[in-house]
């Protein structure tokens, strides 16, 4: 169940909207086939392992990292393809959240004679998958708020776009801790920034890391009044990674349409103030995890929020001085954290910088 879980994490930011499921089939102790979930959801996991374990599947048991779903959709039920197969026992790790399959998965295998057994490694599997479990349950994905600043609590080193928290100088911290912020865009299903970063930083917010390449999120502005740069670089790549613009109604149709024309889908929502109408917005989208990775403004919005469950500070061993742009209004990033319930669950050292990763409490 450990290496089906592993098989899942694997797959976390590309499987969206479903979860991401690793499915392990074993026969006379040995591993015949492994499976996880193709990118966009489908095939699922069951199905790309039974696909390679062929006849051989025929008397063999299934570890699967969530319950096998129980619903025809555009394939068919992985928990009668199971049973089909000739998989004398499945062992799930925890009942999928979805009412389509929320315990009919189980009940439908154990009608069928196979021997059912859930619950191991549950609590693993729940956190692997908390994303897919917010957005089921709270209709919102799980939030991620990535911070870069230099010692003293800085995100730039003049305050050039207090509005967006934009950074005059190109990177805070080294290359190996920018790499890493990579990797962890690459298990996100999006990554949302400010309009204010996109003026002051015109990014590309892809992953650039090899092998990574084809891993890069979707890629979300907020900009309230569409005054995003038609230039802008994450506009004219519109075609090669996807780019959302969530709006106001009273935004311009005509300027609307000048970037769907480019590739860029606009989502429209009453108030970009209102996050908990954009985070739903985004959840009936498909999105189950989303990293924010703004400036000074959105970031404090998102933590004012309480909708934040993971924090990613990277803290660079340099000090930017009193006219320096801080992170989060001037308030102690620590101190903010630990009032709204965070706790620190790890800190390592990444070249010369250090990443402490927190959890909320809630």
């Amino acid at each position: 169940m450990a290496a089906a879980l592993e098989l899942a994490r694997e797959g976390l930011g590309s499987s969206w909207p479903n979860p991401s499921v690793g499915c392990m089939l074993v026969k006379d102790g040995q591993l015949i086939a492994k499976g996880q979930t193709s990118k966009t959801g489908r095939p699922h996991a069951e199905q790309n392992a039974l696909a390679l374990a062929g006849e051989n599947a025929i008397g063999s048991l299934a570890y699967v990292s969530l319950e096998p779903c129980a619903h025809v959709g555009e394939t068919s039920a992985c928990a009668d393809l199971l049973a089909g197969a000739g998989i004398v026992k499945c062992i799930y790790a925890l009942e999928d959240p979805d009412p389509r399959v929320s315990g009919r998965g189980g009940e439908s295998m154990r009608k069928s004679g196979m021997e059912v057994q859930s619950g191991l490694l549950e609590d693993e599997a729940r956190d692997l998958n908390q994303g897919f479990f917010l957005r089921i349950k709270k209709k919102r994905p799980m939030i991620t708020l990535k911070l870069a600043t230099s010692s003293d609590g800085k995100i730039a080193a003049s305050a050039v776009s207090a509005a967006g928290g934009g950074t005059k100088e190109k990177w805070i911290t080294g290359r190996l801790a920018r790499e890493q912020g990579h990797y962890m865009r690459a298990s996100h299903d999006a990554i949302l920034v400010g309009l204010g970063t996109i003026l002051a930083d015109d990014p590309t917010l892809t992953c650039r890391i090899p092998g990574s390449e084809n891993r890069s999120p979707v890629r979300i502005i907020l900009d309230s009044s569409l005054k995003t740069p038609v230039a802008s670089k994450l506009v004219q790549t519109a075609d090669k990674v996807p780019v959302w613009i969530i709006s106001e109604k009273a935004a311009n149709e005509k300027a609307s349409k000048k970037y769907q024309g480019m590739g860029v889908k606009i989502l429209t929502v009453p108030d970009c103030r209102d996050l908990a109408g954009v985070l739903a917005h985004l959840a009936e989208e498909g999105l189950t995890r989303l990293m924010v990775e703004g400036g000074a403004k959105v970031s404090e919005s998102f933590l004012a929020s309480g909708f934040v469950d993971h924090v990613a500070w990277f803290r660079a061993p340099v000090e930017l001085g009193d006219d320096a742009l801080p992170a989060l209004g001037g308030k102690d990033i620590a101190l903010v954290l630990r009032q709204r319930g965070f706790r620190r669950i790890s800190s390592e050292k990444i070249g010369n910088d250090v990443l402490e990763k927190f959890s909320a409490t809630h």
